[in-house]
């Protein structure tokens, strides 16, 4: 009962944070029986909460030991399914032990529940997989041999895919990959150090690659942003891609610089000039590179220009109205968050939890103070406890409208005066989107 709360919960606070959440190949998901969880690890609890969110049945999470001390903190923790492990490198944990970690995972499993392990170990927001430890696959072997080889226990590989970990209302897709029998690796003869073991470990390895839009290094992951930041959606003309998540266009656009890596270097380093000289007199010219997709049509854009003003106009006194009773609490998440952590992977979940308890409690005392103040019938009443969320959402909306309505103002009279300029910067647009689509 107190998990079902907890998850429901979770699930308010991940919706309000996150724009999208898409789901691949959901219905893996309902696989019965004992298996393994295991997933990539960016932004330390919000990857817990998802898979927490999205499985059928609740699962078990192994976490660092760390997190256990005290014991209040360490009761609460258990209660709600967490495993301690001591980690190397992080000493020892007074009260935990690992030998008995491990044999609450073997029973766990042969119980026929769900276990969640982080084969990564750390987290960090990087968008590449880091070096896959050993542990899952032992667990996983060493289960089969308490059970025997017919046992059914499966690993279900899980992509965690952020457009931007940290930031309030991006994407996220999680993609599930195909489960995997551990009893095709297992080998009575072998012993935990054996090579069904790094066998195991591989496959996991490679399977999470699959779902994962890696890049090999810093570098790599910042030329693909770059890319994607001047392509944009609709980089490739074709109506599903058009149509399809921020972040799957990344890893498109990562797919395409590793084949030419491989095959066609020039057509890179050509890629990289174009994609230079398209940013800096984008930069130089303060516009956003999605109005370069457009024809050039003055009198129609400033016809969508004048109703979009017309718009923010009549709308400016719910966007008042929103800010009023939603910028404090938002204002104040972000303060409390720079005091409270420097490290960005904490950044979203300890916005997520600040947020659960901010903005239901600025709700609660509007609620109790503003309808008696200007006695409102009980319909008024709900109407107004409505309208707190949805016109901070709006607020939100209409705050990001207005700079995109600045920023194509800002086009609208650079390509009224410098028009020639303007198509000649497309002309360099369309050749790099030409590349990506060859």
């Amino acid at each position: 009962m107190t998990y079902s709360i907890l998850k429901y919960i979770v699930k308010i606070g991940l919706f309000f944070y996150y724009r999208k959440i898409k789901i691949d190949n959901k219905n893996i998901l309902n696989t019965e029986g004992p298996c393994i969880i295991v997933a990539n690890h960016p932004n330390t609890l919000i990857d817990a909460w998802l898979i927490g969110s999205i499985m059928p049945r609740q699962p078990f999470f192994m976490a660092k030991a760390t997190f256990f001390k005290g014991k209040f903190r360490s009761k609460l923790l258990k209660n709600f399914g967490m495993i301690p492990i001591n980690r190397k490198g992080e000493g020892t944990t007074e009260g935990v032990s690992n030998a008995n970690s491990f044999l609450a995972c073997y029973e766990i499993l042969e119980e026929g529940e769900v276990l969640t392990i982080f084969p990564e170990g750390s987290s960090f927001q990087e968008r590449r997989l880091r070096e896959i430890k050993s542990g899952t696959a032992r667990i996983a072997l060493e289960t089969i041999r308490r059970n025997g080889s017919n046992f059914p226990l499966k690993i279900i590989p899980i992509g965690i895919n952020y457009l931007d970990p940290e930031k309030f209302r991006s994407d996220i897709v999680i993609k599930i990959g195909t489960p995997i029998l551990v009893s095709d690796f297992y080998h009575a003869e072998d012993n935990s150090d054996s090579k069904s073991a790094k066998r195991l470990t591989e496959k996991i390895r490679m399977s999470l690659e699959l779902l994962l839009f890696n890049s090999d290094s810093k570098e790599d992951e910042e030329l693909v942003e770059e890319f994607h930041s001047v392509l944009g959606l609709k980089y490739m003309n074709n109506e599903n891609t058009a149509a399809s998540n921020n972040v799957e266009q990344i890893r498109e656009i990562r797919d395409k610089i590793i084949e030419w890596n491989i095959g066609a270097p020039w057509k890179l380093t050509e890629a990289k000039a174009l994609l230079e000289e398209v940013k800096f007199e984008i930069d130089n010219d303060g516009i956003a590179s999605h109005f370069l997709d457009r024809n050039i049509r003055l009198r129609m854009f400033l016809r969508q220009l004048i109703f979009s003003s017309i718009f923010l106009i009549l709308a400016l006194p719910l966007f008042i109205f929103g800010c009023i009773h939603n910028l404090a609490q938002y204002l104040l998440t972000d303060f409390l968050v720079s005091k409270i952590t420097k490290e960005v992977e904490y950044y979203a979940p300890i916005a997520v939890l600040l947020g659960l308890l901010l903005y239901p409690t600025v709700y609660i005392l509007f609620m109790i103070y503003v309808p008696q103040a200007l006695h409102l019938s009980f319909l008024e009443r709900c109407i107004y406890g409505f309208s707190l969320p949805t016109t901070g959402f709006f607020a939100y909306f209409f705050y990001n409208y207005k700079g995109h309505v600045m920023l194509k103002w800002r086009y609208f009279n650079i390509a009224r005066h410098k028009r020639t300029e303007v198509r000649d910067l497309q002309k360099k647009k369309e050749k790099l989107r030409a590349l990506f689509s060859e």
